[in-house]
């Protein structure tokens, strides 16, 4: 296998355990205002993620930092076009990372009301950005013989685009009930389980949808059968929470959100970032690639220092698995 393909793959993955990650970790933010019915509460679903969320982060700097240096045409071309929308995701994810260490510096109720916002503002633009950006990436858009952006913004507003963004944020707020519910006990586990009940079929049939376009799009027979199968996690996860066994919801949910990335980038697959105007001016694995030199190091270092920052995260969820209630927040 080349190893232009093997970074391609190992791209998608990286992208697959962001969402994985980071996803209960919007949808915590998100559900912030609707679960939180007091401070207490409030602290109780911040500390369920508390320990980490910063790290679940560092996925996305390492699939953009891989990005840069495996496919820096890609990575040129993706984040000039689409400078706006993301410049809106960084802007969002460093004010949900202060409200989260500012929080509780002062005791004030104004003071503290004004971080949640940030933390649920935070949460719910990158959530929905995050799909408008992979549904244009799919989708494909306009670039040049010099393989530059030349479409505007409003263009990546588009309806396939919006429905991708709605999928993430549907799957990601129904991921972190799930997590919720998992991670909670008492009246917060009951509440957050009925409300991923709540929010469980519309995510379903806006999933569906999506799935169902990106395979009239970009049909490929593999990605396809990956979406199947994501749907019938997502199936899966709602009978789970239903039957009140949170684990198994939680480790559909999650199965749900790395097959449907994972499909995807295999439908996406040669192209990196595929052109509307013309196939001859769409990015590919073979043409936006760094020098076979500069993967074969890569490789050598990820395959050195991958396995230690997965231990290292592991032991961090094993050490905090324990379920939270409001009883042990101090008043």
């Amino acid at each position: 296998m080349e190893l232009t393909t093997v970074w391609f793959a190992l791209i998608a993955i990286l992208w697959a355990g962001y969402f994985l990650l980071e996803g209960f970790d919007f949808g915590v933010g998100i559900l912030l205002p609707v679960l939180g019915r007091d401070d207490r509460e409030r602290r109780l679903l911040i500390n369920t993620i508390g320990p980490v969320w910063d790290g679940n982060e560092v996925w996305l700097l390492v699939a953009g930092g891989a990005t840069f240096a495996a496919f820096p045409e890609w990575y040129a071309t993706l984040f000039s076009g689409f400078y706006l929308p993301l410049l809106l995701i960084l802007v969002a994810l460093i004010i949900r990372g202060v409200a989260f260490e500012y929080r509780g510096k002062r005791d004030g109720a104004v003071w503290k009301k004004r971080w949640d916002l940030s933390i649920f503002v935070g949460s719910l633009v990158p959530a929905l950005l995050w799909g408008v950006a992979f549904g244009n990436i799919v989708r494909g858009v306009r670039l040049d013989e010099r393989h530059e952006y030349v479409g505007g913004f409003v263009s990546l507003l588009n309806p396939y685009a919006l429905l991708g963004g709605l999928t993430t944020l549907t799957l990601f707020t129904l991921h972190g009930a799930v997590f919720l519910a998992l991670k909670t006990d008492g009246e917060m586990r009951r509440r957050a389980n009925k409300l991923a009940a709540t929010i469980g079929l519309p995510a379903v049939a806006i999933a569906a949808a999506f799935l169902i376009c990106t395979a009239i799009i970009r049909f490929d027979g593999i990605g396809v059968g990956l979406f199947a199968v994501a749907a019938v996690a997502l199936v899966a996860a709602l009978v789970a929470n239903r039957l009140g066994r949170e684990g198994w919801a939680f480790i559909a949910t999650g199965a749900t959100l790395v097959l449907a990335v994972l499909g995807l980038f295999v439908t996406l697959f040669p192209n990196v970032l595929p052109s509307t105007i013309g196939d001859a001016n769409s990015l590919t694995v073979h043409n936006a690639s760094s020098t076979p030199y500069t993967l074969k190091v890569m490789t050598w270092v990820a395959v050195f220092f991958t396995p230690i920052v997965l231990l290292y995260q592991g032991w961090t969820y094993w050490i905090f698995r324990k379920r939270l209630t409001v009883e042990k927040i101090p008043a």
